[in-house]
């Protein structure tokens, strides 16, 4: 048996990593599309019998009508294949959703919070969906597969061995409970990573949504018999969020700063975050610095450099940046002030008297 694994396409995000500039997040957007179509195009000219998508197809919240309509005219172009969606807690199948009042193509199944089984001549499909953006007792750990001599696939949108309190409000699953029942597949999404935990997997995001989400993303290319699984991973996404470290401290001007990240060598089709570290020699400015250089992929720039001073040491002289120091200590316990705006004082002040 064959078939596609997705999960977490999310389409018509808003991108909020991306609001600094417009336009980024209005191609990513029809990146989105340009990527589903890939898939669709991929089932279409194999001749993949089924396509399983694991939740937060869509953002509910910003979801538009004519977003539907593509995504339903693709799955027309595949009559012959039985597209399966189990709703997350992004796009819940809510009495006003277009899971609930759409007019989906026939080769559509949707599922909701009442478990269902779809059973076929090589397989028999369980499911559960969201009818609400959370979810804390699917029951699906309860479920009794009826013909194990056939191949039992499950698909829905919950978080493996949930610990956190928020975890365990998107349909928390116990993997010992989970692999007791005798599935032969279990479809997840929800988390934006690739997870392959023997049976039991996540495609990962369709494509990526900011830094958290780092290396490629794409669909599992699934062949399932008893006993055997083969799992291919095929990358869609063109577009990676990295991350570059650079160490700055033999930098003495903002000048110099500019010059060292305008000389970063960076593929264009990626999107970069800096992260400044070493000992700091001068005032950083990352929201100047981000506007001034010409590498228009870089969308952040972070500071985590230490400051270049010995503060016990300077404390015990007898000059302004002492008495400057203990001033600022003063202040912070008076006031209550954070250890980052601490920092930032005393690499402002002591840079002024340094000059």
């Amino acid at each position: 048996m064959r078939f596609i694994h997705m999960a977490d396409m999310h389409f018509d995000s808003p991108f909020t990593v991306l609001s600094s500039r417009e336009e980024l997040g209005e191609l990513r957007r029809l990146e989105q599309r340009k990527i589903f179509k890939k898939i669709i195009d991929k089932i279409k000219n194999e001749k993949i019998p089924y396509l399983f998508i694991s939740g937060d197809l869509y953002e509910h919240q910003y979801i538009r009508k004519t977003t539907i309509e593509y995504i339903n005219n693709l799955f027309k172009e595949i009559p012959e294949t039985k597209v399966f969606i189990a709703p997350g807690n992004h796009d819940p199948i809510l009495k006003k959703s277009y899971y609930y009042d759409f007019n989906w193509e026939s080769n559509v199944y949707i599922f909701n919070s009442e478990i269902k089984k779809y059973s076929f001549q090589d397989c028999d499909i369980y499911g559960f969906g969201f009818d609400d953006f959370y979810c804390t007792n699917s029951k699906i750990e309860e479920i009794k597969i009826e013909n194990k001599n056939k191949l039992n696939i499950l698909i829905t949108h919950g978080d493996l061995n949930a610990s956190k309190t928020l975890d365990m409000q998107y349909n928390p699953i116990n993997e010992n409970k989970i692999k007791e029942i005798g599935f032969d597949y279990i479809a997840l999404g929800h988390i934006h990573k690739k997870i392959v935990n023997e049976n039991i997997v996540y495609p990962g995001s369709t494509i990526a949504f900011g830094f958290d989400e780092l290396g490629e993303h794409g669909i599992l290319d699934v062949n399932l018999e008893k006993n055997k699984l083969e799992i291919n991973f095929e990358k869609l996404d063109e577009t990676e969020f990295k991350e570059i470290n650079l160490d700055i401290s033999d930098i003495y001007s903002e000048e110099e700063l500019i010059e060292k990240i305008n000389e970063i060598k960076l593929e264009k089709n990626n999107y970069y975050k800096i992260i400044l570290e070493g000992n700091k020699n001068i005032e950083i400015n990352t929201n100047k610095i981000l506007k001034i250089i010409n590498k228009k992929n870089i969308l952040k720039i972070k500071d985590f450099t230490k400051l270049n001073f010995n503060l016990e040491e300077i404390k015990k002289e007898n000059n302004l940046k002492s008495y400057f120091i203990k001033e600022i200590e003063k202040i912070k316990e008076e006031n209550n002030c954070s250890d980052e705006e601490i920092k930032s004082a005393i690499e402002i002040g002591l840079q002024a008297l340094q000059n």
